[in-house]
């Protein structure tokens, strides 16, 4: 793996700090990572779970959001919208710089971040959430229940993490607002979500609301006793390489069990997989492949037609032997 650190301006022209990890070769797909409220893209658990995928091909451009870690600007200053806005500038980075992300990953908060940012990132195909919260608001009542004078006095220091942090009511304004509304229905992308059932931090629930909101294709991942923050390296790493495989599904060329899914056939050819007897069949051009199945009845039909051939040359084999 190699690392690169990089600056882009930010949506509000901030300089923000960046880091692809990118595979020793040409990277088969690009992802973009969003790390968790007043963490840094260097979090260990970013890290791990960046090595993983990047051992799989997918290069991932972590950052840091305004005011955050090494980039410039106000903390206090920002909000949920604007990390929204950060995440855009960061795929139009990606965009214009390397290949734009098709895959997008969001821990906690930044899970709802990518979930809102999806819309405005066409090229992405799937998303993946990391014990993230179903509503904005969950992060607005635990600020409250921290600073309770917060929305009086228009800006109080809060302590996350063992670091201090300024913020201002105007977060709490925005945290009030449902920026998840519809987001789920139309989301119109492949979703996985991570959660812990430990999570102290965000519930389960949040995972399981999340889920029933979203529509197919989306998938559930339990991180048994994994923490929220995924201190753990085997948990990060898991989740990472769980990832990449879920991701293969729907970007091209990503490495399972250590090889690059290959290109089948040239292209503009056509080729068709399966048995004759079988009930369904992969048809493969170049690296994109379908799964073309039979309709439900029309396969009962051809199990009934095998049952009576069979029965039949049972019976000619039983009256050829009472000749003999």
């Amino acid at each position: 793996m190699k690392s690169e650190h990089l600056r882009f301006p930010g949506a509000r022209g901030q300089s923000l700090a960046a880091r692809l990890d990118s595979p020793a070769g040409e990277p088969v797909a690009y992802a973009l990572f969003a790390h968790c409220f007043t963490c840094s893209k260097d979090l260990k658990a970013a890290g791990w779970i960046s090595s993983a995928l990047t051992e799989r091909g997918i290069a991932v451009l972590r950052f840091d959001f305004t005011g955050l870690g090494e980039s410039e600007g106000d903390f206090a200053g920002t909000d949920f919208s604007s990390n929204v806005d950060d995440l855009v500038a960061a795929a139009d980075f990606l965009r214009r710089e390397r290949a734009a992300p098709g895959l997008l990953v969001g821990h906690s908060l930044g899970g709802c971040a990518v979930l809102a940012a999806a819309e405005r990132i066409p090229e992405a195909r799937a998303v993946s959430t990391i014990g993230a919260p179903s509503e904005t608001e969950h992060l607005k009542k635990t600020l409250v229940r921290l600073l309770p004078d917060l929305e009086a006095r228009g800006e109080c220091e809060v302590h996350l993490g063992g670091r201090p942090f300024r913020v201002r009511r105007e977060l709490l304004d925005d945290l009030t607002e449902d920026h998840l509304r519809g987001v789920l229905e139309k989301l119109h992308r492949a979703l996985l979500i991570f959660h812990s059932p430990v999570d102290d931090i965000v519930g389960i629930d949040h995972a399981r609301r999340l889920f029933e909101m979203a529509k197919h294709p989306k998938s559930f991942i339990s991180l048994d006793t994994a923490t929220h923050l995924l201190g753990e390296e085997r948990d990060a790493r898991y989740v990472g390489e769980v990832l990449a495989v879920w991701a293969s599904r729907y970007l091209e060329g990503v490495k399972v069990d250590g090889e690059t899914v290959p290109e089948i056939g040239k292209e503009g050819e056509v080729l068709v997989v399966g048995g004759a007897h079988g009930y369904a069949q992969e048809i493969v051009a170049h690296r994109h492949r379908l799964i073309a199945e039979q309709h439900v009845r029309e396969a009962a039909k051809q199990r009934e037609c095998a049952d009576r051939h069979r029965q039949r040359r049972q019976r000619e084999l039983h009256d050829h032997e009472a000749v003999e």
